[in-house]
């Protein structure tokens, strides 16, 4: 054997290894993120609060996001380590939840809340700079890396949904707790990629996002992200005033989450042969569709099967705006870059989908409250053509 090829074979091995790891890695984090977005609503719903307090809830987590991606970002790429922020924030999930047992007060729980949003929104931000930064290593698309977070998402969403279904709400907290442990066991094994080896500078970051071509990206995220959010929040509080059960609301996320994976498997495969912006636009019209079909709808089996235009709407957009992030953000503010991104999307976007959604939900109903999204969704679109438009002019 040459010695090329014994020195390659190693590499391979811890290549492989490395690539597992990320997977079952990224699985367990979505995992957490499918109790969090499908079944906390409803554990809170069971405990007596209202539409109105429930949309405060889910309005506390983009709204701490804002703070705690920029300060968790900011302090990665100073410090040059993704790993280590992971594990300071994935023990203060484990404190925050603990917590959560047996706190009855509205007021207590918004605290607590606060606490535990602030340690776990910026999770798939650090994630998805992790995975960006190890394809240069692992040979790996992002996309072929982030399907396991959709089959996380699935599998989870259905499995703990049959059995909250017959064990109750009561037990959402517990199973939380276990896949954030499982996280957090996944995520020592894991290298600390970086990017540039330059020393970042914090006058050219701010620089960076001042910038004309990136603050018109950042809106145009924000809008598309609004309709998203609204979906997302207010998805499983709909199916349940239709009569659904939990193991209904678990198979609705159970088929937005399979319904992605085609997508990101076959954009990170052929993704690259296409204008970003223009894809964008279809995600952005796809999402007005979406929610303009579920406003007409009164049966939970219609609303199900409507969660399978998830993989023509979010599987589009999020895939494709990390890729047009990439050419805009250079490596050394990667995961500060992706915190602003996070901050729009999750933070800004999740904040006016709880509190002006949650509002227009109790009062109009959720008639109103998915036309609202899809008019919104179809001005993101247009915002697409137009940026698109000028830059081919250019």
């Amino acid at each position: 054997m040459h010695d090329a090829d014994r020195l390659r074979q190693p590499l391979n091995a811890s290549v492989r290894k490395e690539t597992a790891l990320l997977r079952l890695y990224t699985f367990a984090s979505y995992s957490t993120t499918a109790l969090i977005i499908s079944f906390l609503p409803l554990y809170f719903l069971d405990s007596g609060f209202s539409e109105s307090q429930i949309g405060i809830l889910y309005s506390i987590g983009p709204l701490i996001s804002i703070i705690s991606n920029l300060v968790l970002g900011l302090l990665s790429d100073k410090y040059r380590t993704i790993k280590k922020i992971l594990h300071l924030i994935l023990f203060g999930q484990l404190a925050a939840i603990a917590f959560l047992f047996s706190t009855p007060s509205f007021v207590i729980v918004c605290i607590i809340m606060f606490c535990f949003y602030f340690f776990q929104t910026p999770i798939n931000s650090l994630t998805d700079s992790l995975i960006l930064l190890s394809t240069q290593y692992t040979g790996k698309s992002y996309a072929l890396i982030r399907i396991y977070g959709s089959l996380g998402f699935a599998v989870t969403a259905y499995l703990f949904g049959n059995i909250l279904k017959e064990a109750g709400s009561s037990w959402t907290l517990p199973l939380i707790l276990l896949t954030i442990a499982v996280t957090f066991g996944f995520s020592f094994g894991l290298k600390d990629y970086q990017g540039s080896s330059r020393k970042m500078n914090f006058s050219g970051l701010l620089k960076l996002i001042r910038k004309k071509e990136i603050v018109i990206f950042f809106v145009l995220v924000y809008l598309t992200s609004i309709p998203h959010r609204m979906n997302e929040g207010f998805l499983a509080i709909t199916l349940r005033h239709m009569g659904a059960s939990d193991s209904l609301v678990g198979l609705a996320w159970l088929t937005s989450a399979i319904s992605e994976i085609p997508i990101l498997y076959l954009l990170g495969k052929y993704g690259h042969k296409f204008k970003e912006l223009p894809l964008l636009m279809i995600a952005a019209i796809m999402y007005g569709v979406r929610l303009l079909f579920i406003s007409e709808l009164s049966s939970p089996g219609w609303v199900i099967a409507a969660q399978a235009m998830h993989s023509v709407t979010f599987g589009i957009f999020f895939t494709t705006s990390l890729r047009y992030l990439t050419q805009l953000i250079p490596d050394e503010y990667r995961a500060s870059g992706q915190a602003f991104f996070t901050v729009i999307w999750s933070g800004l976007a999740g904040v006016t989908s709880g509190v002006l959604g949650g509002y227009v939900y109790e009062q109009f109903g959720f008639v109103s409250f998915f036309r609202v999204g899809a008019v919104i969704a179809l001005l993101a679109a247009a915002g697409y053509f137009i940026k698109y438009y000028f830059s081919r002019s250019r």
